[in-house]
């Protein structure tokens, strides 16, 4: 179980019958980044700050991921933490033959498989006993063409992955196979 990091009332509500459970959600990936590639580079080059995986991701209500970007970035950031459809980023690769791009070029930091990423907006949700509260859809943008290759962004758009806030502290980690 989770340490309670915020309020007692809201983890409460959160833990009630309305809350999904993400039991049969499988974690095949968990990427952070120590910096960002594309925000404030638009007419530049990126810079050089690729996702790596890591086996585990230690999540911090209302802070973030220990080692990523967003960690700490600013008071109630909107994606404290990234999610992102595993069964989006095989059809992708079908639709549009590319097969040589790894899913940590979409800079997402869970990717899973069973989830229906849309209905977890403005939901919360457990996940291996961490608390989220889904915020908006993670939406591409014109950068997904250069990481990801030509049709990427035109393909993302409506299942870009989710963006949320951490609320209850602890791991993450990847599923066995």
């Amino acid at each position: 179980m989770f340490r309670l990091a915020v309020g007692r009332e809201r983890i409460a509500a959160m833990l009630g019958l309305n809350t999904p459970v993400l039991s049969s959600v499988r974690i095949e990936f968990l990427c952070v980044s120590e910096g960002h590639m594309y925000f404030g580079r638009h007419g530049k080059e990126p810079l050089d700050f690729p996702a790596r995986e890591v086996g585990e991701a230690e999540c911090v209500a209302g802070r973030g991921i220990c080692g990523d970007r967003f960690f700490e970035q600013k008071p109630d950031q909107k994606g404290q933490i990234t999610f992102f459809a595993m069964e989006v980023y095989e059809s992708m690769c079908a639709e549009l033959g590319i097969h040589d791009r790894p899913p940590s070029v979409l800079r997402r930091n869970v990717f899973v498989r069973g989830a229906d990423l849309e209905s977890l907006i403005g939901a919360s949700f457990l996940l291996q006993g961490v608390a989220f509260e889904g915020v908006e859809e993670c939406r591409p943008c014109y950068w997904m063409d250069r990481a990801f290759g030509p049709g990427a962004e035109a393909f993302l758009k409506g299942r870009g992955g989710l963006r949320a806030r951490i609320v209850g502290d602890g791991v993450l980690r990847t599923s066995a196979p």
